[in-house]
């Protein structure tokens, strides 16, 4: 039976708790292969929300937090949504990328230059903050869901950038066949590790990355050495990853040129005080009045970070002030007079 699918006024993504646990175990089980930092493992996510809830009280060092946030439908309690934000990579364990660069063969005497696409293994995006884990129930991928799961973890950045490094990063999910598999892994990956897909991908989420680096060369890798099939998912995302890396590029991530070594997937990264929600957010105080006639969907959050939450509502930013109904209130856990920070729900950039 198909659930009902979430309304505006039903939702709210808010700070995980340890009581989400085997909620946050179902959904793992839904999301399929590819995404490394959500394993359907009941040990590891519960080691996740126990690091989860001691970041969200400031009981660990910013570098070493875990922000695990979850989507509700308040309608009956259920958990249909997760993202994240992890304080920073690679501090702990390597943090392994392949940078995409370029080596020039030249002869003057035979007057022939060429340029060739290479693959560094690479450490580079050590230190940045990662945007991660972003599942949302297949029931639920409808209206404004996607854009306020999605993008909340903004708003908690510009509440307390500075919590956060200089840069911020996300691995896009890879390229990969309907049957799961990937043709980058196939035709690269297989022959350095002697393992399939989901088994070198499950050693990784349970942070076992020594073998990537007794396994993997340390040398350049011509890309034109790969057949087509696996030259052409270099940077593409997995067909359900695309809407997740348009809302990213529209909040001002970009591709650089750094790919996941497994299947291939972009990794976008953008300095953090770039960032749309850092430029264009604002505080504002609210009010007990009725909310204004208005189709104009902005994003508000509570300014409470052991208790973070964030909604969709339709209303107007006036003059440092905002109206909120009785329910938006609600489920943002303030009252008139607080502090809350409001942005628009929808970028200007396309």
């Amino acid at each position: 039976m198909t659930t009902p699918l979430m309304q505006p006024g039903h939702c709210v993504v808010r700070a995980i708790r340890e009581q989400d646990l085997d909620a946050l175990m179902t959904m793992a089980s839904q999301v399929g292969g590819g995404m490394t930092t959500l394993k359907p493992d009941l040990a590891m996510l519960g080691k996740r929300v126990e690091i989860a809830c001691a970041s969200f009280a400031g009981q660990i060092a910013a570098e070493q937090r875990d922000y695990l946030f979850v989507m509700e439908d308040t309608r009956d309690g259920r958990l249909v949504g997760v993202c994240a934000i992890k304080g920073a990579v690679g501090l702990d364990e390597p943090f392994y990328n392949y940078r995409i660069g370029t080596l020039v063969h030249s002869s003057a005497e035979l007057n022939i230059f060429s340029r060739m696409d290479t693959l560094y293994l690479s450490n580079d995006l050590t230190g940045s903050a990662e945007l991660c884990s972003l599942f949302l129930h297949p029931d639920y991928r409808t209206g404004s869901n996607g854009k306020l799961l999605s993008k909340s973890r903004f708003l908690f950045i510009a509440q307390f950038p500075h919590l956060f490094p200089a840069r911020l990063i996300a691995e896009m999910r890879g390229f990969q066949r309907a049957d799961g598999t990937s043709p980058f892994w196939d035709h690269l990956g297989q022959h350095f590790f002697r393992m399939d897909f989901d088994r070198a991908d499950d050693l990784s989420s349970l942070g076992k990355k020594s073998f990537i680096a007794e396994l993997m060369p340390r040398h350049p890798l011509y890309v034109a050495y790969l057949p087509a099939v696996a030259q052409e998912v270099i940077g593409m995302v997995h067909v359900d990853t695309a809407p997740a890396r348009r809302l990213l590029e529209q909040e001002g991530l970009h591709y650089e040129g750094y790919v996941d070594i497994f299947d291939a997937g972009p990794v976008l990264q953008a300095r953090i005080s770039e960032l749309r929600a850092i430029r264009e957010s604002t505080l504002a105080i609210v009010d007990a009045t009725e909310p204004p006639d208005t189709d104009r969907a902005i994003l508000v959050a509570n300014t409470t970070m052991h208790d973070f939450r964030v909604i969709a509502a339709q209303s107007l930013n006036r003059h440092e002030h905002i109206a909120l109904s009785a329910l938006d209130r609600q489920l943002l856990a303030c009252e008139p007079g607080d502090p809350v920070r409001t942005m628009s729900l929808n970028s200007s950039r396309k």
